[in-house]
C-alpha cells in the first residue's frame, strides 16, 4: 500500500484537524526561457538547460513559480529539472504526507490531480496552465512508477499513489475507471485530516482563470462543486442557483474545506465505495450530497444545506465553471460575455482522443513542437457552404443532415488528397444545426442557449477515436494524420510553417492558366484543374513537396477518382468507419441515425434510425 494510503488509517486514530477553470484560449504567445519548454518536452531523463528563447512557450517570470521539494526548504521552480547529474531519490521520499502538502500550500489551499502515463500530456497541460496563471500550490498524483518517474524529471511537483495501475489508456467505464475513481475519493480522506483546503480536479480538464480568489469569496462553503448543468441558473458569476439545478453534481472539479461536515461526507463516501464496486463514484457523491436539499444558508451567498443537514454546499456557475455542453456546443460565457474560469471535456463522443481533440480545438493543449510542423507537411482547405444549408428552413434532422452530408463529401475529397500527398489534413469547421446526446431529445436541449445553426465539436460527427488509431495497413490502407481546425491559428504554429505556403485555387481545364502543371501563376498560388485524378495529383505536387502548408480554395469537385482500385478499396474501408451516429429522434427505438461517408452513392439516401435490429449497424 502507498504510503499516502496510510495516511487514511492514521487519520482514523487520531484526532481530524479542522482548519479553516474563444477570448480567454490563446496562451503561451510571450517569449520564456528554453529551460521550460525542455522540462515539458524533453525525454524523461535529466538534460542539461540551454539559454535559448522560444516564442511558443509561455511562462511567468521564474522567481513567480515556486515551490518547496519535499524534505528540503529552499524553495524550487515548478518545471525546473533537477540537475543532470543527480540520481533519482527513493520512492519513500515521494510519500504522501501532512509536510509535503504543507511544503506545497498557499494561503492553506492545495490543487491537486492525478492519474497514470496515459494522461501525462492532460497532466503537463494541467501544470502548465496554472503555472502560466501564477498558480504553484499544486500536487500530482501518480498512479504509476513511470509517470512518477517523468514528472520528477521534468520538474512537476509529484507524489506516489501507490496504485501499481497500468501505465495504458484505460477507457471510461472499464473496471479500472472504476478503479480511478475510488482512488480518487481515498486521496480526498487522506488530505483532508491534514487540515488544508482542496482543490480536486480531473486531468480532463484545464484552467485558463486562476480560480482561487473566486472560491475565497464563499470562505462558508464546506464544498463547492461543479455540475453538468446545461440550463443557464444565472448570467453572471454568482454560484448556479442551487434549486434549478437538476443535472449531477460533477466531481471533476470540486472543492473541500476541511471541515466537520466535509469530513464525514468523504469517510461516508469512501465507505460507500468501498462496501460496493458497482458504484461510480460520482453517483455515490451525489446520493450522499443530496440526501438533503436546502434550506438556502443565507439569502446572498448561493449555498445550502446539503448531505446531512449540517454541511454547506455550493454550485459552481455552469456558464464560467464549464462543461464540454456550456463550452464547446453553448458557448455559454461568450454570450454571456463573461471569462471563463474552467473548462472540463465532459459531454463529448471520442473517448481519450476526443478529449484531446477538443482541447485542441480550443487551442489550451499543450503539444510537442513536432506536432506543429509534421513530416511531409499540411494540407488544408477552404469549406464551401451554400447559405440556404446553412440557415435557411427548419432546423431538423432533414436540414441537419444534407448540411452535414455536404460537408462531409468535401471532407471525404480533402482525406483521400492528403492521403495520396501524404500530408496530415487540417480539419475544416464543421457546422452543425441539431446538437448530440445519448438520449431522445427535440434537436437541442429545451432551455439551453445552444445556437442554431452552431460550430460543433467534430466528435459529433467523426469518430475521432477511430480517425487517430492506428488501423491495419493491409485493410485500410496508409495512415492519413488530421489537426483540429484551428490548428493553422495556433500560436504555437512556428513562423517556418507559417512563411511556407501554396494556395491552390481550382480552376476549369481548358480556361486561362488551368492545366496540370507546377509552374504558378503567381508566387505562392498555383491554379489546378478540377477532377483531377490520382496522378495528376502525385506528378504536379511532387513538385512542391518541401512546402508546408498547401490550401486549396475550395475541394468542391476537387477529387476525381483513384487510378489503383485496390488503394480506393482500402480507402472507402477507413472512411466508412470515420463516422458515427446522431443521437436521437424522440419516440423511436433505437433512435440513433448513423453517418455514411458514401450517402451520395445511395439515391434517395434519407435520415432514419433503424427499423430492425439487422439494420442497426454502421454502414460498413
Amino acid at each position: 500500500m502507498g504510503g499516502w494510503r496510510n495516511a487514511v488509517q492514521e487519520a482514523a486514530a487520531s484526532k481530524p484537524l479542522f482548519l479553516t477553470i474563444y477570448t480567454t484560449i490563446i496562451v503561451g504567445i510571450v517569449a520564456t526561457s528554453f529551460y521550460v519548454f525542455s522540462a515539458i518536452y524533453s525525454p524523461s531523463a535529466p538534460t542539461s538547460t540551454q539559454s535559448i528563447s522560444t516564442s511558443w512557450l509561455s511562462s511567468p517570470p521564474l522567481s513567480q513559480n515556486k515551490a518547496s521539494q519535499p524534505g528540503s526548504n529552499q524553495l524550487k521552480t515548478i518545471w525546473e529539472a533537477p540537475p543532470s547529474n543527480s540520481k533519482m531519490p527513493p520512492l519513500e521520499s515521494f510519500k504522501l504526507t501532512k509536510e509535503l502538502v504543507g511544503e506545497r500550500a498557499k494561503d492553506n489551499v492545495i490543487i491537486v490531480t492525478f492519474g497514470n502515463f496515459a494522461f501525462m500530456d492532460f497532466i503537463l497541460t494541467w501544470v502548465k496552465h496554472l503555472t502560466d496563471l501564477d498558480v504553484s500550490n499544486l500536487l500530482v498524483g501518480a498512479m504509476d512508477t513511470k509517470l512518477l518517474e517523468a514528472l520528477y524529471w521534468k520538474g512537476v511537483p509529484v507524489f506516489d499513489m501507490g496504485s501499481h495501475m497500468s501505465t495504458i489508456d484505460v477507457g471510461w467505464g472499464s473496471p479500472t475507471f472504476h478503479k480511478m475513481g475510488r482512488e480518487k475519493v481515498l486521496l480526498i480522506n487522506a488530505i483532508l485530516p491534514f487540515g488544508y483546503e482542496l482543490l480536486m480536479c480531473d486531468t480532463d480538464m484545464v484552467w485558463l482563470k486562476d480560480p482561487l480568489p473566486y472560491l475565497a469569496q464563499y470562505p462558508d462553503a464546506d464544498i463547492l462543486t461543479s455540475s453538468d448543468q446545461v440550463v443557464p441558473t444565472v448570467v453572471d458569476d454568482r454560484l448556479a442557483d442551487w434549486k434549478q439545478v437538476g443535472a449531477a453534481y460533477n466531481i471533476g472539479i470540486f472543492h473541500w474545506r476541511p471541515t466537520e461536515p466535509a469530513i464525514k461526507l468523504a469517510k461516508e463516501w469512501k465507505d460507500m465505495l468501498l462496501a460496493d464496486d458497482k458504484i461510480w463514484d460520482q453517483n455515490g457523491f451525489n446520493e450522499l450530497a443530496r440526501k438533503q436539499t436546502g434550506p438556502a444558508v443565507d439569502d446572498d451567498s448561493g449555498l445550502f444545506y446539503a448531505f446531512d443537514g449540517t454541511l454547506k454546499l455550493g454550485i459552481l456557475p455552469e456558464s464560467i465553471f464549464c462543461s464540454g455542453h456550456t463550452y464547446f456546443v453553448q458557448a455559454m460565457y461568450e454570450q454571456l460575455r463573461l471569462e471563463p474560469y474552467a473548462l472540463h471535456t465532459t459531454f463529448q463522443y471520442g473517448g481519450t482522443e476526443g478529449k484531446r481533440h477538443r482541447l485542441r480545438e480550443a487551442m489550451v493543449f499543450y503539444d510537442p513542437p513536432e506536432y506543429y510542423d509534421a513530416p511531409g507537411g499540411f494540407l488544408s482547405f477552404k469549406p464551401s457552404i451554400p447559405k440556404s444549408l446553412l440557415l435557411d428552413g427548419e432546423h431538423n434532422l432533414e436540414s441537419h443532415f444534407s448540411l452535414i452530408n455536404y460537408q462531409m463529401k468535401q471532407i471525404r475529397s480533402a482525406l483521400a488528397i492528403a492521403s495520396l500527398l501524404n500530408r496530415t489534413l487540417v480539419m475544416p469547421p464543421l457546422w452543425c444545426r441539431l446538437d448530440r446526446l445519448w438520449f431522445s431529445h427535440p434537436g437541442v436541449l429545451e432551455g439551453s442557449m445552444t445556437r442554431q445553426p452552431f460550430l460543433c465539436p467534430l466528435d459529433h460527427v467523426f469518430e475521432v477515436n477511430v480517425m487517430l488509431k492506428d488501423l491495419p495497413e493491409e485493410e485500410f490502407g496508409p495512415e492519413i494524420n488530421i489537426r483540429e481546425y484551428s490548428f493553422l491559428n495556433n500560436p504555437l504554429l512556428p513562423q517556418q510553417v507559417k512563411e511556407s505556403w501554396l494556395d491552390v485555387q481550382l480552376c476549369q481545364e481548358g480556361t486561362e492558366d488551368c492545366h496540370a502543371s507546377s509552374n504558378t501563376s503567381r508566387p505562392g498560388l498555383l491554379r489546378f484543374p478540377k477532377n483531377s485524378t490520382e496522378e495528376m495529383f502525385k506528378t504536379v505536387f511532387s513538385s512542391f513537396k518541401d512546402v508546408k502548408v498547401i490550401q486549396f480554395s475550395s475541394m468542391q469537385g476537387a477529387f476525381y477518382s483513384f487510378t489503383d482500385k485496390t488503394r480506393e478499396g482500402k480507402f472507402r474501408n477507413r472512411m466508412k468507419r470515420y463516422v458515427g451516429i446522431w443521437c436521437c429522434v424522440e419516440n423511436h427505438t433505437p433512435g440513433h441515425i448513423y453517418y455514411d461517408m458514401y450517402w451520395d452513392e445511395k439515391p434517395g439516401w434519407k435520415p432514419a434510425p433503424p427499423q430492425t435490429p439487422e439494420e442497426d449497424h454502421p454502414p460498413f
